[in-house]
């Protein structure tokens, strides 16, 4: 396997249907659009690399940070090394994995997220979501 990145950025926009109500996942989608049945939906237009993603899959643990001007949150989960999905990235707090989820046992999932973060992204504005290996 690779060797672990220290970290790795890539931007996601926001879109006024997000809602980040979901209790067990958020997820980023490559899509440009969204409708208002995405409640799990944190970002659109994510312009991730599936290889640099990859990079962090044997990890014991991955830090996940999402900032919007100077509002950020902060997840931690675990890798899923089976994550192979160049369209979209999902986080779970559960145990489920398909080749969408990038990691689970997350300690939030989108309804868990500051409401401030989620307006703004509501408002179309521009994310950065940063990972690292813990």
């Amino acid at each position: 396997m690779d060797k672990i990145a220290e970290s790795y950025s890539f931007p996601v926009f926001g879109h006024k249907n997000i809602l980040a109500t979901h209790k067990n996942t958020i997820e980023f989608t490559k899509d440009r659009s969204l409708t208002a049945n995405g409640d799990c939906i944190l970002g659109i237009k994510a312009d991730f690399d599936l290889y640099k993603l990859r990079q962090f899959l044997s990890a014991d643990k991955v830090r996940i940070i999402i900032a919007v001007d100077s509002i950020s949150e902060t997840i931690t989960a675990t890798p899923n090394k089976n994550f192979d999905d160049n369209k979209e990235m999902v986080i779970r707090v559960g145990d489920f994995t398909s080749e969408r989820t990038f990691a689970v046992r997350a300690d939030k999932a989108a309804k868990h997220l500051s409401r401030d973060l989620v307006n703004l992204l509501r408002k179309g504005r521009q994310a950065a979501v940063t990972l690292s290996g813990i």
